[in-house]
């Protein structure tokens, strides 16, 4: 696949405004008919976006933090299963920026330029906890690897090139296998039936004497082992995802209202765009949108700080102002796509509109993880200075 080359910052938001107003017109009806965003996704690769963190020194854009949640927002204010498919391939690529060795990085960067995806290979059902990984990474034949397990909601996998596989190896610390998504006893099914987010296609990956060269294998354990960034990016982008169902459910209820509502009778105005009570509902969801919006573009700042100067404390507040923005956006996306029909009125709730998606993309992206741990940090945080916990997550 030829994919073009992204130069700035600037030159990624164009590309990605751009993406969003095509992906848009498209949105409703694939989630309506769960066709899956193949060619959306080539547009996607091809456009250079999946490569934009990948450094300088590399060839790539490197853009900040503020770009990047943008980039996510605008994406998922149009379509938020496409933007949702990326957010581990973005995760991952940081893995290999923190923990690859220099060859590992020479290698995976360029495909990333070349417009090749990662998918993800991370959470597993049935056990004890999110962190209990019981796909286990066993020594192999000439210093090798072979795993073995079972994944769900392994958003991304089927239309990867590369599956990242959070396994444990035999000292059950914690690795990250890049397997080629052909890879022989590798099975990606598409099993996904969740009531949202229908076309992200994450369902389950089957690993079955999966053979890995040590080359492909990377040390995810250390990750944690100092002050990192990898759980701030990796919920900076949900956040950016919430953030951008909140808008793009703000957008359609005012242009239903504009162009569809009937005003209620007692108002005595002639269209629904007039109604006193309607007006005041939308400034007060404006106002919850914008707040999320500002909270990200925050958390980002903060996310970019610490980049820049990487301690126990940056990287704290960064977590923090992460866990901030998250809370907000996951707040105004599932309020914001509800008011949705309390603002149109019954025609809205037509199943052939299929503007219930707005609702159902927010209520199931929003339960990705537990937004009341991260007001727990946070209050921990404020009142004690007790920095949050290095498990990825926040």
């Amino acid at each position: 696949m030829a994919a073009h080359v992204i130069a700035d910052d600037a030159e990624a938001l164009e590309v990605a405004a751009s993406l969003a107003a095509e992906f848009r017109a498209g949105a409703s009806a694939r989630d309506a008919e769960r066709r899956l965003p193949r060619e959306e996704l080539d547009r996607l690769s091809a456009s250079g976006l999946l490569a934009v963190t990948v450094p300088a020194e590399h060839g790539g854009a490197d853009v900040s933090a503020p770009t990047l949640a943008e980039i996510f927002r605008l994406l998922a204010s149009a379509d938020a299963s496409l933007s949702q498919i990326p957010q581990s391939h973005f995760a991952y690529v940081n893995v290999i920026r923190r923990q690859g060795t220099d060859e590992q990085r020479k290698f995976f960067f360029a495909e990333l330029l070349a417009g090749r995806r990662f998918g993800n290979a991370q959470s597993e059902a049935g056990t004890k906890h999110v962190q209990d990984i019981r796909t286990r990474l066993h020594p192999g034949p000439a210093g090798s690897y072979v795993l073995d397990g079972v994944k769900h909601y392994s958003t991304g996998a089927l239309f990867a090139d590369w599956i990242p596989v959070l396994a444990r190896a035999e000292d059950d610390k914690l690795h990250v296998a890049y397997v080629p998504r052909d890879a022989p006893g590798l099975t990606v099914i598409d099993d996904w039936d969740g009531l949202g987010q229908r076309t992200t296609a994450s369902g389950t990956v089957r690993l079955e004497g999966v053979e890995v060269p040590a080359d492909r294998v990377l040390p995810h354990h250390l990750t944690f082992e100092g002050p990192q960034l990898h759980g701030a990016v990796a919920q900076l982008l949900h956040a950016a995802i919430d953030a951008g169902i909140a808008g793009g459910a703000l957008a359609e209820a005012a242009e239903f209202v504009r162009t569809k509502s009937r005003p209620w009778f007692e108002s005595g105005v002639e269209t629904a765009a007039e109604d006193p009570l309607l007006i005041q509902r939308f400034g007060e969801l404006s106002i919850q949108v914008r707040a999320s919006e500002a909270l990200l573009r925050e958390a980002a700042r903060a996310v970019e700080a610490a980049r820049a100067d990487l301690t126990d404390d940056s990287a704290a507040e960064a977590s923090i102002a992460v866990a901030a923005a998250k809370v907000s956006a996951a707040r105004a996306a599932v309020d914001v796509a509800s008011a949705l029909f309390e603002v149109s009125g019954t025609r809205s709730a037509l199943n052939s509109l299929n503007l219930h998606r707005h609702w159902r993309d927010a209520r199931t992206h929003t339960l990705h993880d537990p937004t009341r741990w991260k007001i727990q940090h946070i209050g921990r945080y404020v009142l004690n200075g007790t920095r949050p916990p290095r498990h990825g997550l926040l």
